[in-house]
């Protein structure tokens, strides 16, 4: 029998919303435009760390192709901005994680026969041929970028558009955590876990492992799209350079692995611990130390802790 989904996700989600209605307030009394900026991050690279690791946390399958999904939510919204100008953001969002939703869905049809690292390079593969085809795409700016004006004022909580942009990256963040909690105590969560634990043993026992797959592979994509749909917005011009940089895949990667994959926290913990410090090193020596840290942390957590930081925890506890 399968195992029901967990009773307390309604409360979870509450708990979630009430911390991140906390923390809007509190930027917004302190009043620091800074902080907005470097909050934007760290929040972004939860939700990425959360959305690969629906993937490769609890399925197995490691994807290299995180800067394809995020670049796809991104030029979305170029091309509704362009189309569309009026077009309100969170729109765009939507729009963006369900065409990174669908590429998720036909790449993984297409590529999830494939195991282990044969699967890696496969996505590999597909952050290569999206980054050239969008630098070789007109309408969006090709290799010469494109400008993207953000309006001066928020709409609904007016004052800065960069706190808009943090209080919707907030409500995304929200809705990737609740959907991997509730992945995670479900029977589909369970299903994920018997394919990273064995895949032939699990289909031998009648687990439908292409269709949990694709699921998951279609999540993934869709969360990674959505949090890159306001890229644009946030540095106002964007090229392929910038939508396809290696921090996306780095840190989406390193942060879960860092704060443990085993769990639907993992994620936060990293990008908290691993995003913090870039940003704190960003400002007192030079942003270029962004990758070098996220790879360091990374060697030295899966030499001293390969299960992360709340694995350690529950092994210790």
């Amino acid at each position: 029998m399968a195992p029901a989904p967990a009773m307390g996700s309604v409360p979870f989600v509450l708990a979630l919303v009430c911390i991140a209605a906390v923390l809007f307030a509190l930027g917004r009394w302190l009043n620091v435009s800074y902080a907005f900026f470097a909050a934007y991050v760290v929040v972004q690279y939860i939700v990425l760390g959360t959305a690969w690791n629906i993937l490769g946390g609890y399925t197995g399958y490691v994807n290299f192709g995180i800067s394809a999904f995020f670049a796809i939510g991104a030029y979305s919204s170029v091309v509704l901005y362009k189309l569309v100008p009026s077009l309100p953001l969170p729109v765009m969002m939507l729009v963006g994680g369900l065409v990174a939703g669908l590429v998720g869905l036909g790449t993984g049809y297409l590529t999830l026969r494939l195991r282990g690292v044969f699967f890696s390079i496969a996505t590999l593969a597909l952050a290569v041929v999206v980054q050239t085809l969008i630098t070789n795409w007109d309408f969006v700016g090709g290799a010469r970028g494109a400008y993207v004006l953000r309006p001066r004022v928020a709409p609904l909580i007016g004052g800065d558009y960069i706190q808009y942009l943090f209080l919707l990256m907030l409500g995304l963040c929200v809705a990737a955590l609740a959907t991997a909690r509730a992945i995670e105590h479900s029977a589909l969560g369970y299903g994920f876990a018997a394919i990273r634990d064995d895949e032939a043993a699990a289909e031998a026992s009648g687990v439908p492992t292409l269709r949990l797959k694709l699921i998951a592979t279609a999540l993934s994509g869709g969360f990674m799209g959505m949090a890159g749909a306001p890229l644009p917005y946030y540095v106002t011009y964007l090229d392929p350079a910038s939508g396809f940089s290696l921090n996306y895949a780095v840190n989406a990667i390193a942060m879960p692995l860092i704060g443990g994959t085993s769990s639907w926290l993992g994620p936060v913990v990293g990008a908290l611990l691993v995003g913090g410090l870039q940003e704190y090193i960003r400002v007192t020596i030079s942003s270029a130390l962004n990758v070098l840290v996220a790879g360091v942390l990374l060697v030295a957590f899966v030499i001293a802790a390969p299960e992360g930081i709340i694995g350690l925890f529950r092994r210790r506890r």
